[in-house]
């Protein structure tokens, strides 16, 4: 998975309040900078679990500015799940560049697989396809850190959870830090910061750290996120901008 296509997902993780399960839609904006600036916006949306319908996710992404300019990005990213987050299907439709894909991913609990494929929607080629062994209950990275939101943390845990994105499966470890106090253009927030490991060719290959900060109020707010990428792209900081009415 590239960076851009990794960034949408892991921004996804940031829409879901999901201490308890939303008993209605909920919609949230996020704005992405970098080191030249404005990087892109993201909204949000995630959908409850309504008549035998499952909980769904979802995440718009688009670049702007000098970043869009270097490398026009519009993602569009999807996942199913139960009520115990384990993921049913991810879906990443990416306009990136000059390419056009579309990532399908399937995971069955049984026999305990997942099924990967990807088409070129330029030439409606398919270009692979892929099958790998997974936990009876895995996460992909939204649903695994949706997980994570309904745990009572506290600086110096460490947890593992079993995380997928159906090239590679994973016992992601999380760190959890220190506590600290976050400002955003939403408010400020007392947090709890830690650190996902998926990065370094753990369940992506690219160089980086992942850093979150969830507000230590009851609902557990992801209210930043920071992924400290290689030098010639440098930190990407995802803060909360504001709550839509869906």
């Amino acid at each position: 998975m590239n960076s851009p296509a990794c960034l949408a997902g892991l921004l996804l993780v940031c829409a879901m309040d999901l201490q308890a399960a939303p008993a209605s839609a909920e919609v949230f904006v996020y704005g992405a900078h970098w080191r030249l600036g404005r990087a892109g916006t993201i909204r949000l949306a995630y959908d409850p679990a309504d008549s035998g319908k499952p909980a769904a996710a979802s995440v718009r992404l688009n670049s702007e500015g000098l970043a869009s300019r270097l490398y026009r990005v519009e993602d569009h990213y999807s996942v199913t799940f139960d009520s115990q987050f384990c993921a049913s299907a991810t879906r990443m439709d990416a306009k990136e560049g000059k390419k056009h894909r579309l990532t399908e991913v399937t995971f069955h609990r049984v026999p305990g697989k997942a099924e990967l494929l990807e088409t070129d929607l330029l030439t409606n080629r398919q270009l692979g396809t892929r099958e790998i062994d997974i936990p009876s209950c895995v996460h992909d990275v939204v649903a695994g850190l949706g997980k994570l939101r309904t745990m009572q943390l506290s600086p110096g845990q460490t947890l593992h959870l079993p995380v997928s994105d159906g090239k590679k499966s994973i016992n992601a470890r999380i760190d959890m830090l220190s506590e600290e106090t976050i400002k955003t253009p939403q408010g400020v927030f007392r947090s709890l910061r830690g650190e996902a490991h998926v990065f370094n060719n753990l369940l992506y290959r690219r160089r980086g750290r992942l850093f979150f900060w969830l507000s230590r109020d009851g609902r557990r707010i992801p209210v930043k996120i920071v992924l400290d990428l290689p030098f010639y792209i440098g930190n990407v900081a995802i803060e909360l901008e504001r709550i839509e009415q869906p």
